[in-house]
C-alpha cells in the first residue's frame, strides 16, 4: 500500500544522508561499516519495511546487531527514520531503494538474515517476475547471505505463501519453519514474533498469518 506523501518526510529524510541512502548507485559498492557505530557486529535486512514497526522493534531488542531498512517510498522512510532518531537506534540504516540490487548493495555473504514481511502479493501472472520470491530475486539473496544464513518471510496472502513456498522448493531451499497460522503455534519462534502493523491488522480481523524460515544449501 502506497503511503500518502508527506512533506515532512520527505524534508527528514533530505536532512539525514547519515541515517538514510537515497538512491544508490547500483554500481557503487556500500561501505556499510562507515555507516553503523560498531560495524564489526552480524548484519541483518528488511526488505519493504514500510513504517518501520517490525525493523526498529528488532534493533532495539538486539543491539548486538545492525540491521538496515529498505524501502522504496520516502514518507515510509521518514516515519522509519523519526523512530530510529527517537530511540536512539545508532545499529539501524536505512535504505531508499529497488530490493533487485541487494546484491550490488551489500557484499557477498554479509548478511545473517533477511526478513520479507507482508510484501505485494502482485497477483496477476504478468507481474509474477515482481514477487520478491520470485527465482530472480531469490538469486540475489543467495549471494548476499552467508553461508546458513536464513531466509524469513510471512503474508496473510494464501496465494502468496503457496506460490513462495513452491518458489523456494523449486530452487533447492530447505524450510526449518513453516506454519499456516503463526499466531497459534506454541514454539519458541512464535514467542519471540514482531508483529508488523499490517500482520496486526490482518490478526485482528481473524486472518490466519502464514510463516516460512528457509536456508540455501551450503555449496561445496
Amino acid at each position: 500500500m502506497r503511503l500518502r506523501n508527506k512533506p515532512w518526510a520527505v524534508k527528514l529524510v533530505a536532512d539525514h544522508p547519515e541515517s538514510v541512502l537515497q538512491n544508490p548507485d547500483p554500481s557503487q559498492k556500500i561501505d556499510w561499516s562507515a555507516r553503523f557505530a560498531k560495524p564489526d557486529q552480524p548484519l541483518a535486512v528488511e526488505i519493504g519495511s514500510g513504517k518501520g514497526r517490525f525493523i526498529t522493534t528488532l534493533a532495539k531488542q538486539h543491539p548486538e546487531c545492525n540491521f538496515v531498512a529498505i524501502e522504496l517510498q520516502t514518507t515510509a522512510a521518514g516515519i522509519i527514520l523519526r523512530t530510529k532518531l527517537a530511540e536512539k537506534l545508532d545499529n539501524l540504516q536505512i535504505l531508499r531503494g529497488d530490493a533487485l540490487n541487494i546484491n550490488c548493495f551489500f557484499a557477498a555473504n554479509s548478511i545473517s538474515h533477511l526478513y520479507l514481511n507482508f510484501s505485494d502479493p502482485w497477483p496477476k501472472a504478468r507481474h509474477e517476475k515482481r514477487r520478491l520470491t520470485y527465482a530472480a530475486f531469490l538469486e540475489r539473496y543467495q549471494m548476499v547471505l552467508q553461508p546458513g544464513g536464513e531466509l524469513e518471510f510471512k503474508t496473510d496472502n494464501a496465494s502468496l505463501f503457496a506460490y513462495s513456498l513452491k518458489s523456494l522448493n523449486n530452487y533447492g531451499m530447505i524450510f526449518d519453519f513453516v506454519s499456516v497460522d503463526l499466531h497459534h503455534e506454541s514454539t519458541e519462534i512464535v514467542q519471540r514474533n514482531i508483529e508488523t502493523e499490517y500482520e496486526q491488522k490482518f490478526a485482528e480481523r481473524g486472518n490466519p498469518i502464514y510463516a516460512v524460515h528457509a536456508h540455501f544449501i551450503e555449496e561445496d
